[in-house]
């Protein structure tokens, strides 16, 4: 991207800003934004991926933010967009695009609504959860009316991530955020190094990330999973092995694809074939989150398993609704991993399921193990599973 031109940001996309806008302020403000991304500049992959980015754009609240025109940030949401792809073989590719977008309002005019829906995972151990919620880095202003949550911080890659634990039942909280602050600390899945957006996306079975700053998780060469914690400045890394039966271990997958994308949760189903029959695990990772969530299925009952690569030393709450390491690793911190079912404590550290074709999990960490953080131990990681909830943004003028 030459060094002449600024950048317009819209949503999670990273565009050449052009010299003209088109305005209208008809029954409702409208604003278009036209122009071409190329190869060169840009790789021919990076080029394809901004190109089915842009087409994947849904009629979402999203931030738009200017290098050059920043009087123009804010929130919009997508009316139409469209986009020509050219190639001339061996020298040139191009997307040629065109975006309206209808204008919400400002940051110092509109309220983001959060609607959380859902509800408690089923579970055996009459556990009722935890009512959490996780806004970007940098909102202001959380509002749930006459009750206020309680707030721990989590600190990731991002910087640090406030939590809202205990948000009262049946409020839709409202805050306020900055166009430019409201892509911190989201959720991201990057296939082949590049950032997707939308779930309509080729996905790469080897090189893809799936991450919110707390929690990054990746294929490995030497397991299923690597599972990494960021803590003490850095990412700290756990090995996970994932089997579809008795004795398979899942090492390689045919097929990824996204199943949900947004800036505050996204799901991934990896799949592999059993010849006969397949294997799917879902992926899912929520802003905020210190675990990634779950989910295994196969058409015939077999016994389901997720344990670390490498022993340690683990224990089980009398309930039994989670194992967590006895120790603190090299990092000062101790691993978790747990589930909505009647598991049995794996003896590596993880769980297993008999006679199932079904298993709920989720992985990850205690940080600073022995002296977490406030608010960060075992059973807090597991009442926000139990109770983690959809998203949906709205918004709303103040």
């Amino acid at each position: 991207m030459s060094a002449d031109w600024g950048t317009v940001t819209v949503g999670r996309i990273t565009l050449r800003e052009t010299f003209t806008v088109t305005e209208s302020g008809l029954d409702g403000r409208e604003l278009s934004l036209s122009g071409q991304e190329s190869s060169p500049d840009l790789t021919r992959a990076q080029l394809v991926v901004r190109h089915d980015n842009l087409l994947a754009l849904q009629n979402s609240v999203i931030p738009v933010t200017f290098t050059d025109k920043p009087e123009r940030n804010g929130f919009y949401t997508v009316k139409s967009v469209s986009a020509d792809y050219a190639e001339w073989s061996g020298e040139v590719v191009t997307s040629t695009w065109k975006l309206d977008l209808t204008r919400l309002g400002t940051q110092g005019s509109l309220d983001l609504q959060s609607r959380l829906t859902g509800a408690v995972r089923a579970n055996p151990y009459s556990l009722v959860g935890e009512r959490w919620h996780a806004p970007p880095i940098g909102h202001y202003g959380y509002f749930t009316g006459a009750t206020n949550p309680g707030v721990m911080t989590r600190t990731g890659e991002d910087g640090p991530h406030l939590v809202y634990r205990g948000v009262p039942a049946g409020s839709a909280p409202r805050w306020g955020c900055d166009p430019t602050d409201y892509l911190r600390g989201r959720v991201r899945f990057l296939s082949g190094g590049e950032e997707l957006v939308g779930c309509d996306q080729e996905c790469s079975t080897t090189s893809w990330s799936l991450s919110n700053g707390l929690v990054n998780v990746t294929p490995s060469v030497s397991a299923s999973l690597d599972v990494q914690t960021y803590s003490g400045g850095a990412w700290q890394s756990k090995l996970w092995r994932v089997f579809s039966d008795t004795s398979t271990e899942v090492t390689s997958w045919d097929a990824v694809t996204l199943l949900h994308n947004e800036p505050e949760m996204v799901t991934v189903r990896l799949t592999k074939g059993l010849n006969p029959g397949r294997f799917v695990m879902d992926l899912t990772m929520r802003r905020g989150a210190r675990v990634v969530e779950g989910y295994l299925k196969r058409g015939t009952a077999d016994t389901l398993t997720v344990r670390l690569a490498a022993m340690e030393n683990n224990t089980a709450p009398a309930s039994g609704e989670y194992v967590v390491a006895t120790g603190d690793d090299p990092a000062g911190n101790r691993f978790i991993a747990g589930s909505a079912s009647n598991f049995t404590p794996h003896a590596s550290g993880g769980l297993s399921l008999a006679a199932t074709t079904r298993l709920d999990f989720f992985l990850g960490a205690v940080v600073n193990g022995s002296s977490p953080a406030s608010g960060d131990e075992a059973a807090v990681l597991r009442d926000q599973y139990l109770a983690a909830m959809p998203e949906t943004i709205h918004g709303v003028r103040r």
